[in-house]
């Protein structure tokens, strides 16, 4: 009762024209609500994320999450012996971290969990006041970090390929799946898909235009385009693992002694590919 007491007070010390006021006393009562895993000593409980798991830790010896730490994957186990509650925190490699609360329990009735990147409570990162990114002339822009993200989380979701390019070696596969013109930006959706048996570790992935230079001595000219914004690129595909991303460049447009390369490296292999986008995709993209 007293509690509540209190609570009454400090809202009736609020005026009702502050809004400012009443915005912070808002802010304030907001609390995250951690869902609760089950386990036991009995069954393995499995937890999927969508990025590989860096680090995975429980606040009690009673609760014991195993996960590769070797090699990057996606799923990690949890098992549990009789005792208090605990927690479970979870740091994905893109620095996303989940937070649940784990207990014991003897009989399970969910053994395998799968996590959305929307369940994350944030990330390990410190969040930075966001700069206005510049285009390839060095002027202000109105995009953010955060439209680029959703805009992009949108052309992976709709999974639209259209004029489909791609190139195979090694058992490697690298397409552009679609081009998509938005607020003075392309945004290009990749796919890499790996099917042989080995990791494929990724070195880097390039953008270059290049010009043939005609007359006896003909040469060819490289210029890099600088992407303004990358989307969910990986450090590695693994063996028979498909990835898709997008990169986001300023607007251009190729004349017809030009065309676009997309370059894909392997940081201590051979398995390198070069793939050319045709003009007329890049000039009338959709």
């Amino acid at each position: 009762m007293k509690n509540l007491i209190i609570i009454l007070s400090i809202l009736s010390a609020v005026p009702f024209g502050n809004l400012n006021a009443q915005k912070n006393l808002s802010r304030l009562s907001k609390t995250i609500i951690l869902d609760t895993i089950y386990a036991n000593d009995t069954k393995n409980v499995a937890l999927f994320f969508p990025d590989p798991i860096k680090q995975g830790v429980t606040g009690s010896e009673n609760f014991v999450f195993t996960y590769n730490r070797e090699k990057e994957q996606y799923f990690g186990l949890l098992q549990a012996t009789p005792g208090e509650d605990s927690n479970l925190l979870i740091i994905n490699t893109n620095g996303s971290v989940f937070s649940y609360i784990v207990r014991y329990k003897q009989q399970l009735n969910k053994l395998n969990y799968f996590v959305s990147r929307t369940q994350s409570i944030g990330n390990e990162k410190p969040v930075l006041k966001e700069s206005k990114p510049k285009d390839s002339f060095g002027n202000q822009t109105e995009k953010s970090d955060l439209y680029y993200n959703r805009f992009s989380e949108f052309l992976l979701d709709r999974n639209q390929k259209i004029g489909r390019i791609k190139k195979r070696a090694n058992g490697i596969v690298l397409s552009v799946e679609n081009i998509v013109f938005d607020r003075s930006a392309l945004y290009f959706v990749i796919e890499i898909e790996n099917t042989s048996s080995l990791d494929y570790d990724l070195n880097f992935l390039k953008f270059y235009i290049e010009t043939k230079k005609q007359g006896k001595r003909k040469s060819i000219q490289k210029l890099e385009k600088q992407p303004v914004h990358t989307h969910q690129v990986p450090l590695k595909v693994l063996e028979n693992e498909t990835r898709r991303i997008v990169f986001v460049l300023p607007k251009f447009s190729l004349g017809d002694d030009k065309k676009l390369v997309v370059e894909l490296n392997e940081q201590t292999g051979e398995r390198s590919l070069k793939l050319n986008v045709k003009t007329r995709f890049i000039n009338n993209p959709n």
